[in-house]
């Protein structure tokens, strides 16, 4: 597993000794903390102090506003090697990033110099607000309204499932500036909403896995915020320029499934290696044998895909397919995964005293989030028809 992040052809000397500082840290700082923090859904202050000196907030971020400029292969394998050990501190910087690339390729040339600078440092850190208590992946049936009046909008409404809700200080909000436009997307807006007066954070949302970081409702009455915190200035562009950045959102959550699918593979490769039963180690059953040979399959083919598609958005590629190809093979992958990795372990597999229960509740989030793998389907279908027509 460890050889699998080193293989980075294509990539510059400096991301190299990135990956090789994130595999170090992950080791040496994540791994003996990791059961401790999810247990308690204790949210890591300390981790995210690192996280900020290794520049991983500003991962994205081109170098002129200082960030690292990592390409998205070089990022998804950062991606997947933080969720190898630990999914949850992984959203933390990808929804950060989704609103920092919304800013740095739609924002105005003031917007992009005012707050990316601050975001790319983890001075300032935040979010991606879309969903809401009646809309997730349709996300032209959002509520959220803002209203002009004078140098100001006024917002009203909520938010919910809000990674870095409570801990974050800024996030772009999807609203309607024309709630009667038709068709929908072009009423919708995309802002930047720092905390201030009108902006209540709701009540932190009790998780199945995903622990031990913020998610959250964010609540806007009357919140008042100024007309140049619209990105790009132009009303009706938010639908497009959310869904712009949804490509490299399902790349995370795909590089997030390889690494919970090779976690997994790692914690019931070593298990069966020293759990005997009738007398030899439980990996020379053939049964355990199918298990692994499969998880290592899947576990390899879910990488692939990921990079496969981490290259064409590298290239400026149209890659909304590969991209769903990825997510919903290795959300899919870590599912399975976790399940078999689990069944390896025995009755060990269902203790809190084992980290693989923990890949177990962690890995459904990544069939459902940045789009369900049921739309990821159909996304798959339609471009595929799309690029091989009937002759």
């Amino acid at each position: 597993m460890a050889d699998a992040i080193r293989n980075t052809q294509g990539d510059t000397e400096e991301e190299i000794q990135m990956l090789d500082a994130i595999e170090r840290w992950v080791t040496r700082e994540l791994k003996p903390i990791v059961r401790e923090y999810d247990h308690a859904d204790r949210y890591p202050t300390e981790v995210v102090e690192q996280m900020k000196e290794l520049g991983l907030f500003g991962a994205i971020i081109s170098p002129e506003y200082g960030g690292l400029g990592l390409s998205a292969s070089t990022y998804a394998k950062i991606i997947m090697s933080i969720s190898s050990v630990w999914m949850s501190v992984t959203g933390i910087i990808n929804s950060h990033l989704m609103l920092a690339l919304a800013i740095q390729k739609f924002g105005t040339p003031q917007q992009k110099t005012r707050w990316l600078p601050r975001l790319a440092s983890g001075e300032i850190r935040g979010g991606l607000a879309l969903t809401e208590p009646d809309a997730g992946t349709d996300l032209q049936g959002i509520r959220m309204v803002a209203r002009r009046d004078g140098d100001h909008y006024v917002i009203n409404g909520t938010k919910t499932w809000i990674t870095n809700g409570a801990e974050g200080s800024v996030f772009a909000m999807l609203v309607k500036t024309d709630p009667d436009a038709k068709p929908r997307y072009n009423g919708m807006s995309l802002f930047i909403t720092p905390k201030m007066k009108g902006f209540t954070v709701g009540r932190k949302l009790p998780k199945l896995g995903y622990k031990a970081i913020d998610t959250a409702e964010l609540i806007f009455e009357d919140y008042r915020v100024p007309a140049d915190h619209l990105i790009g200035g132009v009303e009706g562009q938010g639908f497009f320029q959310t869904t712009g950045g949804l490509e490299l959102g399902r790349i995370n959550v795909a590089s997030r499934g390889v690494g919970i699918a090779e976690g997994a593979l790692k914690l019931a490769t070593e298990y069966a290696q020293i759990r005997k039963t009738f007398g030899k180690p439980i990996c020379e059953h053939q049964a355990i044998q199918l298990k692994i040979g499969e998880m290592a399959t899947r576990a390899r083919a879910a990488r692939l895909l990921t990079l496969d598609a981490a290259r064409a958005f590298d290239n400026g590629e149209r890659c909304d397919m590969e991209a769903g190809m990825a997510k919903y093979f290795a959300s899919e992958a870590a599912l399975e995964n976790s399940i078999e990795g689990m069944r390896i372990h025995g009755a060990n597999g269902y203790s809190r005293e084992y980290d693989i229960e923990r890949l177990y509740r962690d890995a459904p989030l990544t069939c459902i989030g940045e789009g369900t793998n049921e739309m990821q389907r159909i996304i798959i279908s339609r471009q595929h028809i799309k690029r091989n027509p009937a002759l």
